[in-house]
């Protein structure tokens, strides 16, 4: 068991030396769109926000997609339908080149994303979420949300409803949906897993559910979960603490086999834990 947690941290730690090397972005194409890129310079992300959903469920969400100025495209991978699920969600990172970043772009822009912000809302909808798109580029930032997009049954229902520029938005994300689709030939690489460089973890008190025991995991950092992290505004009785480098390789290896209801242990004391693994452009609790 040792020696397969030491193997497990080892590749861990490579492919987190991997990941820090030769991310520089090569540059907008001559003619193209101007766009940020570093490695951590965020160029576009869309991600759901809002909704009916637990506050625990918030915290742990992640956006369904977000590209960065190097090319490099994180999103959420199928994740398998188990319960308990796995404790680590299952996030794909796939290199794109600048062609491939320019042509993204360009549909943004035609999807009217690079306008300013903008909110487009749908009145006959309750309790949806938000689709909110984020494009740096052009010297600007633009944040274009639309509430229940995909919802529409092709009326105003009533409401002030720009049917027009929804449609444009739900285009563009079914296009992101399916990229190997329309980009050029050999401008995708291939799927790799991303392995953050910080994670945030979420501490709980155990709860459980007596007819699913589930084995413990000792927690294998200082200091122990009763006294990691500092209190979550929005989720009193939850704490949030931030690990990185070894430790990290460390937390990822133990979480690497647990799932949502496994014990965490420091001594005799039981702790739940959520992960939430922290982007490029994303730090702190």
């Amino acid at each position: 068991m040792n020696r397969m947690r030491t193997l497990v941290v080892a590749v861990i730690v490579i492919a987190l030396l991997a990941s820090a090397c030769g991310l520089g972005g090569n540059g907008p194409r001559d003619g193209g769109i101007d766009h940020p890129t570093g490695s951590d310079e965020l160029v576009l992300r869309v991600e759901i926000v809002g909704g009916f959903v637990p506050v625990d469920y918030t915290l742990r969400a992640l956006p369904g997609m977000s590209l960065y100025g190097d090319g490099r495209l994180v999103v959420e991978g199928p994740v398998i339908e188990i319960y308990p699920g796995p404790a680590l969600p299952n996030l794909q990172v796939t290199r794109l080149s600048e062609e491939a970043v320019a042509a993204i772009l360009e549909a943004a822009q035609a999807a009217g994303l690079m306008d300013g912000d903008a909110t487009y809302d749908y009145p006959c909808v309750a309790d949806a979420g938000t689709t909110r798109f984020t494009v740096v580029a052009d010297g600007r930032t633009s944040v274009v949300s639309a509430y229940a997009l995909g919802f529409e049954d092709g009326g105003g229902c009533g409401g002030d409803v720009d049917t027009g520029a929804r449609a444009a938005l739900a285009d563009f994300q079914a296009k992101l949906g399916g990229l190997r689709g329309w980009l050029p030939d050999g401008s995708i690489g291939r799927e790799e897993t991303y392995v953050p460089t910080e994670m945030r973890v979420y501490v709980q008190s155990y709860r459980g559910e007596p007819e699913l025991p589930q084995p413990p995991i000792e927690w294998p950092l200082e200091p122990g979960l009763d006294a990691f992290g500092e209190a979550v505004e929005v989720l009193p009785e939850a704490r949030c603490g931030l690990v990185s480098g070894e430790d990290l390789s460390s937390v990822l290896a133990d979480a690497a086999g647990a799932n949502q209801l496994t014990p965490w242990t420091t001594g005799t004391l039981e702790f739940a834990l959520m992960f939430r693994p922290l982007l490029p452009d994303e730090h702190g609790c």
